[in-house]
């Protein structure tokens, strides 16, 4: 999930199954609870990704009449009408580490222990086609409650999607996404498409134009990866997860109001995004002034393979940001001339200041079970980090392997090896006591932040998962003189 810039709150955040929370749990259980005669259940071994923000949830594929269920309820086939929802648990520990100071944002080297609620009900409607457009209308309501280790600040690499930044947002359920799809036919041929919360149609036109307009979470669109891009059901930290050097427009909670063009051929698409950014660094508020804050995301993805009979995809992702942005070597030249007692990138931001970037993003099954992803992120590193996570350029590698060797095929085990760095402006910025949305130890002995993790997910029963995860973080928050910190997590997942 997104993360906002505040000051820790002392007083216990309310239980994220308290209150108003439990009503979308109750309309979860209420929607799925309905008979029919044409139903299909769905598979989660490609999940479908969203922000987390934001919550990044899965919604399974369709499966084989001989699979086995995925789904604690039976989903309609073929149906205008859309009904889903999932529940994702996060029980995350971190043993005591190495520390011998710690500022304001900080990884905090006692033991500690946090858990972490998101609970998504999807709702979507596809309107009777008209000529070559096919329409259709999609709604969630979502719930996120809990908290992360250190109130998740520390490290730009955070162990936990699934989390928001900001405590005072409590369980209260909200709108996550609404928006309208338009997909236009450029050609009679179709193909099989796997329905999911953001497409309902069983089939498509090989070649058309998609048009979404309205609330959304970016990497619901772009940077996809069927390796690393799921909390729900794959990895659990930020920068495995998503590319964290791209500093994609969203508030604080992962979501922003958007505009997305794409194309779509045969083997190759091209997808552009117009989003509005944050009014202030990881911010709730969005920023209407188009014209001089808004986020631009270009991404070519091309479904080829390396090896024969084998699936393979690779993307490439470029963005510009202009927001009301900080730049970091002002601040530091403001502090080094006296002109500022301590480093502080919010007085030195100019409207309309351009943040870009680019990631390349590519994956390959290497044989049945097994398959193999990477990301390589870049941004400028001068502006101020804004919207997603500290990150100024990161390298990740990652697999998976799936059980049926032991006849477990749902089952999956997945290691992911990342490292993040930034760049030698933001280095003296936090050097210099220097505070970020994100981190800030009071000083700063500059290391790369590397981070291992592992996880076993096994499923048992329907569309109830369970996961263990291991994650090993060096250099916690870019600083060689704290950590290294190890996260260990229980995970409890739903699909309905």
């Amino acid at each position: 999930m997104h993360q906002v810039k505040i000051t820790p709150i002392a007083s216990p955040a309310r239980s994220p199954w308290s209150g108003k929370a439990f009503v979308l749990a109750i309309a979860l259980l209420m929607a799925f609870n309905q008979p029919t005669n044409r139903l299909l259940a769905q598979d989660a071994t490609t999940p479908q990704k969203s922000t987390e923000s934001s919550a990044a949830e899965t919604q399974p594929k369709a499966q084989e009449p001989d699979s086995p269920p995925v789904t604690i309820f039976n989903h309609f086939k073929d149906e205008r009408l859309w009904i889903s929802g999932q529940v994702n648990i996060i029980f995350q520990d971190n043993l005591p580490f190495h520390s011998p100071y710690a500022g304001t944002n900080s990884f905090r080297g006692r033991a500690a222990y946090k858990t972490s609620m998101v609970g998504t009900l999807y709702l979507g409607y596809q309107l009777p086609k008209i000529g070559p457009l096919h329409s259709e209308l999609i709604y969630d309501e979502e719930t996120a409650g809990g908290r992360g280790l250190s109130e998740a600040f520390g490290l730009a690499g955070f162990t936990n999607l699934d989390v928001v930044r900001n405590p005072s947002l409590g369980p209260t359920p909200y709108a996550a996404r609404y928006s309208v799809h338009e997909t236009i036919a450029l050609s009679k041929e179709e193909v099989d498409q796997e329905r999911g919360p953001f497409a309902f149609a069983s089939k498509v036109p090989v070649r058309r134009i998609e048009l979404r307009l309205g609330k959304m979470g970016l990497p619901d669109f772009f940077d996809l990866n069927a390796i690393s891009s799921d909390s729900h059901l794959q990895f659990m930290n930020w920068t495995d997860d998503n590319n964290g050097a791209w500093d994609y427009a969203a508030d604080t909670r992962g979501y922003t109001t958007a505009g997305v063009a794409e194309y779509d051929d045969r083997n190759w698409s091209f997808r552009y995004a117009l989003a509005a950014m944050p009014v202030i660094a990881n911010g709730i508020d969005l920023d209407w002034a188009i014209s001089r804050a808004h986020g631009q995301n270009f991404e070519y993805e091309l479904r080829k393979s390396l090896l024969p009979k084998h699936k393979g995809v690779a993307r490439a992702l470029f963005f510009a940001n202009n927001a009301h942005m900080g730049n970091y070597r002002e601040a530091v030249q403001a502090f080094l001339n006296h002109t500022d007692l301590t480093p502080d990138i919010t007085k030195h931001e100019h409207i309309g200041a351009l943040k870009y970037g680019f990631g390349l993003n590519a994956e390959q099954e290497v044989m049945r079970d097994l398959r193999l992803s990477g990301r390589f992120g870049w941004n400028e590193g001068q502006q101020e980090s804004f919207a997603y996570t500290e990150v100024d350029q990161t390298f990740e590698v990652a697999g998976d392997y799936a059980g049926t060797g032991w006849h477990r095929p749902l089952d999956k085990v997945g290691l992911a090896v990342v490292s993040n760095a930034i760049k030698r402006d933001h280095q003296n910025y936090l050097k210099n006591s220097g505070l970020g949305f994100l981190l800030g130890d009071g000083r700063l002995n500059y290391g790369r932040e590397n981070i291992v993790e592992t996880y076993y997910t096994v499923h048992t029963w329907r569309g109830l998962f369970y996961s263990v995860d291991v994650q090993h973080i060096q250099n916690p928050g870019y600083n060689r003189d704290r950590g290294p910190a190890w996260v260990s997590s229980v995970r409890a997942h739903v699909d309905f």
